[in-house]
């Protein structure tokens, strides 16, 4: 009878073992999902899902919106590659690696291509009544050249005869500020912004005011600040303006 016991004992035990190796090597999976939004003017683009050209209303090169959702499985311990690529020269502009833990953090992903720069943000031109002028920005380098540590800057937007016109807490590197909006009777007029370490009166690099000038005109100005480096010294310009995009 001992002996009996003992055998049942056996074959339970190794049972048990054998499932423990099954879940072991048994891969868990999820379902993965993008939502893609980005827009594209001139460059033609390509976006390639684990090398594989990812196709929008049947094409597989796009330009201006371009707009599409990626369902896709994944698997514990596996990467995912989501490359945005030119298509016409062939060069990556940049890489995207999904894995099953950080999947979340690319469920909606945005961008905005422009000659010379490429935002990963989502924009969208705010609606700025007859007769006003409405300003955002971004500034996606912020430090590239001066250096700072920051993260954001202080903007106060003046005319050329000191009047201030709006001010500007928080210009990151994400994201456009909320607009502001202010009436302008001479738009063609130039104005321009100073930049502020947050909360103070203290440029946000250097000891000189950093100072940028701006076009400004009727409706809503979109402008990307970018640091440059200009004749052995490093300035503010903010000549892109995204809404003349949209």
């Amino acid at each position: 009878m001992n002996k009996i016991f003992a055998l049942l004992f056996f074959i339970i035990l190794v049972s048990c073992t054998g499932n423990t190796v099954i879940e072991k090597y048994d891969t868990a999976q999820k379902p993965g999902e993008i939502n893609i939004k980005g827009y594209s003017k001139p460059d033609v683009l390509q976006l390639r899902f684990n090398g594989e050209p990812v196709a929008i209303n049947g094409k597989t090169s796009y330009t201006n919106k371009i707009e599409t959702q990626l369902q896709f499985v994944l698997d514990e311990g596996e990467t995912n590659k989501l490359a945005i690529y030119n298509n016409e020269t062939g060069t990556e502009i940049t890489q995207y690696t999904i894995t099953y833990t950080n999947a979340e953090d690319f469920k909606n992903l945005y961008f905005f291509n422009l000659p010379g720069i490429f935002l990963q943000t989502y924009v969208v031109k705010p609606q700025v009544n007859l007769g006003k002028v409405g300003f955002e920005f971004i500034f996606p380098n912020l430090g590239e050249f001066s250096g700072s540590s920051l993260t954001n800057v202080k903007g106060v937007l003046k005319r050329e005869n000191g009047v201030v016109l709006a001010e500007f807490d928080n210009i990151g590197k994400d994201n456009f500020t909320p607009v502001k909006i202010y009436s302008s009777f001479s738009p063609s007029a130039p104005v321009y912004l100073e930049l502020y370490k947050p909360g103070t009166t203290e440029p946000y690099a250097g000891s000189g005011i950093v100072k940028v000038t701006l076009k400004q005109h009727m409706g809503a100005n979109l402008i990307v600040l970018q640091e440059k480096q200009e004749n052995g010294a490093w300035i503010v310009k903010g000549d892109i303006d995204v809404s003349e995009y949209l």
